[in-house]
């Protein structure tokens, strides 16, 4: 196979040469009405955080936004923010109907497209159609919308370049307001002199730092991340304030500091000029653009975060952006087979971007979440004995695959393994990380069970984890020309926790036929097999996920001419075998 410059960068950072990954889409698209950001004494998540709150509180627990990116451990995020003149809302974040108002469960009630990225995402592509009319009713009659396409390129590790093309598709010009935003994740408000973690001595800060006729920039400096420069080219203006909760918006107090996480959306569509700090300086940046666009016309933005002040920082900037597409051509090209034509390639290569802009920073201690914040009011006594209760070794701070980052912005155990099969594809890596991730002893319970998801970390999901490791495994192999034994032997140990989990805990008559699964049909029952029947007894099953306990033990992993080369490896495990001949 082809070495590319994209083959090139997953090698430097796995070989610890360089951190071509520490930026990425890494924003959630929701993190209002999540688990995380719960804390009412009913665990009734939708109601406590809706999405008329977000623009006006703090997140505790990691922020969201329209095509953003993040840092690896989100300390600084960029986001895209509009603004049609129409809208009561300053359009900042997605929205959509919440677990009990959509038809089918949260429904996203937006028009947007992941159109490319590679796995290092030295290159990324997504499109977002805005309504020209105020939301909801007719918005895209008469094609009256804005196409707008965001880009990012990486000319370093550290040093990304984000540009924005408005598009109108409407009959008449047409003013849109465009915010690219950027802002620090909170870690200061909560009572911790150290943030949350004990990671971020002190308060982050940005500045204003230049200002001439075409270009503004912004000084960004973190005491965990270090200092970036943000460079804006031909902004009407930098806007700054706070990312702190508007408390007099929601109990009528005094704010401590007047200048607010939803400043923005007040000096824009509320005309409240004394919401933006005079100052030029906080801890939230956005430059501000806006105009008419004429009928089939487009208007471009440019701008650049780095690690370095620059003097001219787009004097080279279109010739990156065509490098890094070139080589997402050469990747790309490279590892899709001969054999698909041109319409299946497009196919593929846009699904792959989906799964890789559905990464996500996702963070939660459980103990913490139980025991509430020094800095914050008490937790209701309930939520010690409810949701999560019994996770309190959970300690979630990484970057995982999430099933959709605004309709289910939180890992699934089983989704996940099934996103490890494409992933694989362009970034075995990446997958073979995700599946170990989920085994190791901060995230599977001490019993062997594998964490559900955040809405019930103890619900069961089928046992599809060995099934996807030895997929993974094998499809490493195959592009590698060598087997990562390593891995294989690793998994394996902690696969054996949680299959003898399941044989202890979910296999009521001992004939290795299990019971347990949330309701849904796409787990082939109607009933939701995790709680009691109304009638006593229990539902035994042998769908195909669980079939997979029988073909990974037997026919994969347990096998010894797939282990007797891996050093420390366990021989056969007759037991195992025996329960996979009675499955049969």
């Amino acid at each position: 196979m082809k070495i590319t410059a994209e083959h090139q960068r997953l090698d430097e950072y796995r070989n610890w040469k360089a951190n071509w990954k520490k930026w990425g889409p890494y924003l959630s698209e929701r993190s209002w009405g999540t688990v995380r950001e719960d804390y009412s004494a009913d665990g009734s998540a939708w109601e406590y955080f809706p999405h008329d709150h977000a623009r006006s509180r703090a997140y505790r627990w990691g922020e969201d936004g329209i095509a953003g990116i993040s840092d690896r451990y989100q300390h600084i995020c960029f986001a895209l923010a509009l603004w049609n003149g129409k809208d009561p809302i300053l359009k900042e974040r997605m929205f959509g109907l919440t677990g009990s108002e959509g038809n089918h469960g949260e429904d996203v009630k937006e028009f947007y497209f992941y159109l490319d990225s590679t796995p290092t995402h030295s290159y990324m592509k997504m499109l977002y159609k805005y309504p020209q009319t105020a939301y909801p009713a007719g918005v895209f009659e008469e094609n009256r919308y804005f196409d707008v396409t965001i880009e990012y390129a990486k000319a370093d590790q550290d040093d990304i370049l984000a540009r924005i093309t408005l598009s109108n598709h409407g009959p008449q010009a047409a003013g849109c307001v465009a915010l690219p935003s950027l802002w620090f994740r909170n870690t200061w408000s909560w009572g911790y002199e150290n943030g949350p973690m004990n990671n971020v001595p002190g308060k982050p800060h940005l500045k204003q730092i230049e200002r001439s006729a075409n270009l503004a920039a912004a000084e960004i400096k973190h005491p965990a991340a270090g200092t970036y420069y943000l460079y804006a080219e031909n902004p009407h203006d930098l806007l700054f304030t706070d990312n702190e909760t508007n408390t007099a918006r929601f109990d009528n107090s005094h704010n401590g500091n007047p200048h607010v996480k939803d400043a923005f959306h007040r000096y824009l569509v509320n005309g409240e000029k004394d919401a933006v700090n005079p100052a030029r300086e906080g801890t939230k940046v956005a430059a501000l653009f806006s105009g008419d666009i004429d009928p089939g016309g487009s208007r471009t933005i440019r701008l650049r975060l780095t690690h370095t002040s620059t003097e001219d920082p787009f004097a080279a900037f279109d010739k990156i952006f065509a490098q890094r597409m070139a080589e997402a051509d050469e990747f790309y090209a490279t590892i899709q087979k001969p054999g698909l034509s041109e319409d299946e390639k497009r196919v593929q290569r846009q699904a792959l971007a989906g799964m890789l802009w559905t990464k996500q920073f996702f963070y939660y201690n459980i103990e913490q979440w139980l025991q509430g914040d020094p800095g914050m009011p008490p937790v209701p006594e309930s939520r010690r004995h409810g949701r999560n209760s019994k996770w309190e070794h959970l300690n979630n701070f990484d970057i995982i695959s999430m099933p959709d980052k605004w309709e289910y912005p939180w890992y699934a155990a089983w989704d996940l393994a099934f996103h490890c099969i494409p992933l694989a594809i362009v970034d075995a890596d990446f997958a073979k990380r995700q599946l170990d991730l989920m085994a190791r002893e901060w995230y599977m319970h001490p019993n062997g069970s594998l964490p559900a998801y955040e809405w019930k970390f103890g619900d069961v999901n089928p046992p599809v984890h060995a099934w996807a490791a030895w997929r993974v495994y094998k499809i490493d192999a195959k592009q590698q020309g060598a087997a990562d034994r390593g891995f294989l032997e690793g998994i394996f140990h902690k696969l054996l926790l949680n299959f003898t989990w399941w044989v202890n805990k979910k296999d009521a008559e001992g004939n290795n036929v299990f019971q347990g699964g949330f309701l849904g049909l796409d787990n082939i029952s109607v009933f939701d097999r995790s709680a009691p029947l109304p009638t006593g007894g229990h539902i035994d099953q042998s769908d195909r996920p669980h079939r997979s306990v029988r073909w990974n033990f037997l026919d994969g992993i347990l096998q010894p001419d797939h282990v007797k080369n891996c050093p420390g490896a366990v021989p056969r495990q007759p037991g195992l075998s025996g329960h996979g001949q009675q499955i049969l």
